[in-house]
C-alpha cells in the first residue's frame, strides 16, 4: 500500500507511531483480561443470573434477538432429528402388546372355618371342617390401571373337627383331612391406581372340587423299623360351583411414582361351595370358609 504524495515523511512517523500505541495498548489489555479471569472467584448464582439477565438484556446481545421461525411443515409433537419418543407412560397395561399386559400371582397363607357349615337347615353333624392352610397361583389380564381379571388355582388343605371324627368312631376313625381344589375367574377393581400403597376388591366364580377324607392308624414296616401312618378308608367327594368374595392390601415394590406392577398383597374372601347337602350319600353340606392369603404379584 502506497501514502499520496502530499503526505509529507513527519506525518508519516506521525501515523505509524500512533498505530505502534494502540496495538501495543491492545495486547496489553487482552493479557490483563484474561489473567482476570483465571484469578477471579466464581461468582455467586445469583450474581451469575443477574449478569446473564442484563447481558441479554443488551441491543447487541444474541439473547436479545428473536428467535427464528419454526419449520412451518413440522409437527409441534415431532421428535428431533435422530431422537425418541416415548408415549407409554405406564407399560405395565397401556402398552400395545399383550404381554404387557399379563400379570401373574403367587401366594399361600391359612384358612379359618366359619362354623355354619353343618347341612341343610342345620341338620348336619356340626362344622365338618377346621383350621388349614392354603397355595394359590393365578395368571391374568389388565385392561387398565384400575380393573385386571385373573384365572385363579387354589389349594386348600384342612383338619377335620375332633367332633366330626368321633361320629366315626366305631369303625377306628381317628384323623382326616378336607382337600379343595378350585379354579375361578377372579376380576380384581384397584381403589387407589397408581398408588405406593392401596386397597383393592376381589371376587370369584367357579369350579370346586371337595374331597373329605376319613383316616385310621395301620402298622407299617420299613427298613428304619416299624410305624402307624394314616391311611385313608372313606371319603365324600363332589364337584360344584361356588363363589369368593373379598378384599386386600397391597404394596408396590420398585419405581418412585407407583408404576410399578409389582404387589405384596394380603387378602382375605369369604368363600362358598355349594357342597351336597347331608341327606346324599356323598353329602355333609354346604361350605363356608375364609382363605387369607399372602402373596406377590407382578
Amino acid at each position: 500500500m502506497s501514502f499520496p504524495r502530499w503526505m509529507s515523511s513527519t506525518g508519516c512517523l506521525c501515523v505509524f507511531g500512533y498505530a505502534a500505541i494502540f496495538t501495543a495498548s491492545l495486547v496489553s489489555a487482552q493479557s490483563v483480561a484474561s489473567t482476570n479471569q483465571i484469578d477471579a472467584p466464581e461468582a455467586p448464582s445469583g450474581e451469575s443470573s443477574s449478569l446473564q439477565l442484563a447481558e441479554s438484556a443488551l441491543p447487541g446481545s444474541s439473547a436479545a434477538l428473536p428467535s427464528a421461525p419454526g419449520n412451518p411443515g413440522a409437527s409441534p409433537s415431532s421428535p428431533a432429528p435422530g431422537g425418541q419418543e416415548n408415549n407409554n407412560t405406564y407399560s405395565g397395561w397401556r402398552g400395545s402388546n399383550l404381554t404387557h399386559r399379563l400379570t401373574f400371582e403367587l401366594g399361600g397363607g391359612f384358612n379359618g372355618p366359619i362354623g355354619n357349615d353343618t347341612g341343610d337347615a342345620g341338620a348336619g353333624p356340626g362344622p365338618v371342617i377346621t383350621f388349614g392352610g392354603n397355595f394359590t397361583l393365578g395368571a391374568g389380564v389388565r385392561f387398565s390401571n384400575r380393573i385386571s381379571t385373573l384365572l385363579e388355582y387354589q389349594f386348600i388343605d384342612d383338619k377335620l373337627p375332633a367332633a366330626f371324627l368321633s361320629e366315626f368312631a366305631a369303625d377306628d376313625v381317628t384323623a382326616g383331612n378336607a382337600h379343595i381344589n378350585s379354579i375361578t375367574g377372579s376380576p380384581v377393581v384397584d381403589l387407589f391406581p397408581g398408588k405406593s400403597n392401596g386397597i383393592y376388591l376381589v371376587g370369584g366364580y367357579g369350579w370346586y372340587h371337595k374331597s373329605t377324607n376319613l383316616q385310621t392308624p395301620e402298622l407299617a414296616i420299613s427298613y428304619y423299623g416299624e410305624y402307624y401312618e394314616n391311611v385313608t378308608v372313606a371319603s365324600f367327594t363332589s364337584s360344584q360351583w361356588g363363589a369368593n368374595a373379598g378384599f386386600g392390601l397391597y404394596h408396590r415394590v420398585g419405581g418412585m411414582y407407583g408404576e410399578s406392577n409389582t404387589q405384596i398383597f394380603a387378602e382375605a374372601r369369604y368363600t362358598f361351595i355349594h357342597t351336597p347337602p347331608i341327606t346324599q350319600t356323598n353329602g355333609l353340606g354346604t361350605t363356608e370358609l375364609i382363605p387369607v392369603t399372602i402373596g406377590v404379584r407382578f
